[in-house]
């Protein structure tokens, strides 16, 4: 999965490279990489991945496969569209589905809670992607669902999307019968979420600058209430 992030970032950096012209802190304008190299290093890494998935068996690389398509497709078509929010939803639930099924060969029931949550979680982590470069989508007159539903109401949509995860991980907790003793939420739990509550404060009032750190922060927030989650109902053992 890590190759195959790379080939898909990789991918990003260079069907962006004309839009990205004139930034600092990307590696083809800043004269890290040519575009022909990253075209070289997204299809080098693509092929890693999906050899490294075969050991694991055919449903596991029909995920990988399935993913790499997903990010591709973000960055070769629903990138810079009102629709991008789309491969975020179905490639966040991915993630787990492919590390689980390549390690254990199944996925367990609980996966009809998780997947939904993620899909949610993958959307609202979409809108915060495209609300931290709208001013330049603006600029560049480039698309997107952050100017498609205007700064501030992309903003309430994407915290809405981030309570009902929230809620319905947390909630099937309880009613899983995963909480702790008298109802009590696990501490991983509670500071994911308490992480992810940082990240949307910090898109809300953030220069653009800083809007870009505030949905990874949200990100990293959704993998540690994840891993609470995957701990108090056991799949983690």
């Amino acid at each position: 999965m890590t190759a195959l992030q790379f080939a898909i970032g990789s991918a990003n950096d260079a069907a962006d490279a004309s839009r990205d012209a004139g930034r600092s802190d990307k590696p083809i304008p800043a004269g890290l990489f040519t575009r022909p190299a990253a075209v070289a290093a997204a299809v080098a890494f693509a092929g890693a991945g999906l050899v490294l998935s075969v050991p694991s068996g055919p449903p596991t690389l029909a995920v990988a496969v399935l993913g790499l398509s997903v990010g591709l497709a973000y960055d070769l078509r629903f990138r810079g569209t009102r629709a991008s929010w789309l491969p975020f939803a179905i490639g966040v639930p991915l993630l787990p589905v492919y590390a689980w099924i390549g390690a254990t060969g199944g996925l367990p029931v609980e996966f009809a809670v998780l997947v939904p949550c993620a899909v949610l979680g993958g959307m609202a982590l979409a809108i915060a992607n495209a609300l931290a470069d709208v001013e330049r989508d603006r600029a560049a007159g480039v698309d997107s669902v952050a100017r498609g539903l205007g700064p501030r109401r992309a903003w309430r949509v994407h915290a809405a999307l981030l309570a009902a995860m929230s809620v319905g991980a947390l909630g099937s907790l309880v009613a899983l019968g995963a909480a702790g003793e008298g109802g009590a939420l696990p501490g991983a739990a509670l500071a994911g979420l308490g992480v992810l509550v940082i990240g949307a404060g910090i898109v809300l009032v953030a220069s653009p600058a800083t809007v870009e750190r505030g949905w990874e922060i949200e990100a990293a927030g959704m993998a540690v209430l994840a891993v609470g989650w995957f701990i108090a109902v056991g799949l983690g053992r």
